[in-house]
């Protein structure tokens, strides 16, 4: 089935991201997706490719291909909307299984395990470019980029925050005695997570970009920048202060806004808000999404959080439903908000009411 989108359109479309990452953009991001717009032709034979299909090397790369195409043509997209697939499939922090650590998908998700407990100074990360994790995702990434020709955009594997990939590979709980006990070695694994995962991001470029990325830079977040991107984060730190976030944290970060131009800052949950004022002092980073949590209040209650943001010249990314969007942007305004919503092809009313945000 044709999926419903030009190479022309991506352009345009491209030229709304790259404004909004300049702060350039006189509106909110408006990606939409309308649901139900064309049948599936229902032909595809392989499972959609998520956590707990990722290890079934039953299918070729072709066949997931052809799946994923066949739910895209399903959709229209509306907006700043685009076709992309998002290949976090195979875990959060995949990165620590490019080292060596251990894939676990037996209970439906992913999981990452080290195949033996070490001390800190036995650990040593190193991508390993000829990975059978690594191998899967390129050849699923040429059978893509074979397929689509420009007209889909293709996501990075979620590789994992530094200090997540760290506390797979050490423990959560050993890692946070080592932040005391052993500083420098904690240092030293992070400058080796580093080196994996700009390692592990220039390999899948080669063959996502090999001509410089006429179809965008995408990730797991799935919004789209015409240069190197990412979505960062680090959840480890909900378990650390402020002062050990500046020392284990903060460098990386800041590294990371130097080498892509693109960088948005994933501020999981309320125990991460601590840092939010140390955060909004990188001034390379683009953009905060603000994720609140399951059993949290709404986002109307965290309007203080998104005019902080907003104050400091960065974008938001949304995290919320349609009505949360409008009433937040009614009190706070709407100009630096990304938002991707999924709409019912029926609802034209839903339709033009978020359009004419735009």
């Amino acid at each position: 089935m044709a999926i419903h989108f030009t190479k022309e359109r991506m352009a345009e479309v491209m030229g709304n991201y790259d404004r909004w990452w300049r702060g350039e953009l006189d509106r909110p991001l408006m990606a939409l997706l309308r649901y139900g717009a064309h049948p599936s032709a229902g032909k595809a034979r392989a499972p959609s490719l998520s956590q707990a299909s990722c290890a079934d090397f039953r299918w070729s790369p072709e066949e997931l291909i052809e799946k994923m195409d066949e739910d895209l043509s399903t959709l229209e997209f509306a907006g700043d909307g685009y076709p992309q697939v998002n290949l976090n499939a195979f875990g959060p922090g995949v990165l620590a299984a490019f080292c060596g650590a251990t894939l676990d998908n037996s209970s439906g998700r992913v999981w990452f395990s080290p195949d033996k407990e070490r001390e800190i100074g036995d650990i040593h990360a190193v991508y390993d470019p000829e990975n059978k994790w690594v191998k899967r995702i390129k050849a699923i990434y040429q059978a893509g980029m074979d397929r689509w020709d420009g007209v889909v955009a293709i996501g990075m594997p979620d590789l994992g925050g530094v200090m997540d990939v760290a506390a797979t590979l050490r423990g959560t709980e050993n890692l946070l005695m080592d932040l005391i006990d052993e500083p420098e070695e904690v240092l030293r694994l992070i400058g080796e997570i580093e080196t994996a995962w700009y390692a592990a991001y220039d390999d899948f470029c080669t063959i996502l970009h090999p001509k410089g990325g006429s179809m965008g830079w995408t990730d797991w977040s799935v919004i789209l920048s015409p240069t190197p991107s990412y979505i960062v984060q680090c959840d480890f730190c909900y378990m650390i202060g402020d002062e050990m976030f500046k020392k284990f944290v903060l460098p990386t970060l800041e590294r990371d806004t130097e080498r892509l131009d693109n960088v948005i800052y994933h501020l999981d949950g309320v125990g991460e808000l601590c840092h939010l004022d140390t955060l909004l002092t990188l001034p390379k980073l683009n953009a905060v999404q603000w994720v609140f949590g399951d059993g949290k209040p709404g986002p109307m209650h965290w309007l203080d959080v998104y005019r902080k943001i907003k104050a400091a010249g960065k974008g938001i990314f949304f995290v919320g439903g349609i009505e949360d969007f409008f009433k937040v942007s009614d009190i706070v305004g709407a100009n630096g908000f990304y938002c991707r919503f999924g709409i019912p092809f029926q609802d034209e009313a839903l339709m033009r009411r978020l359009l004419d945000l735009r």
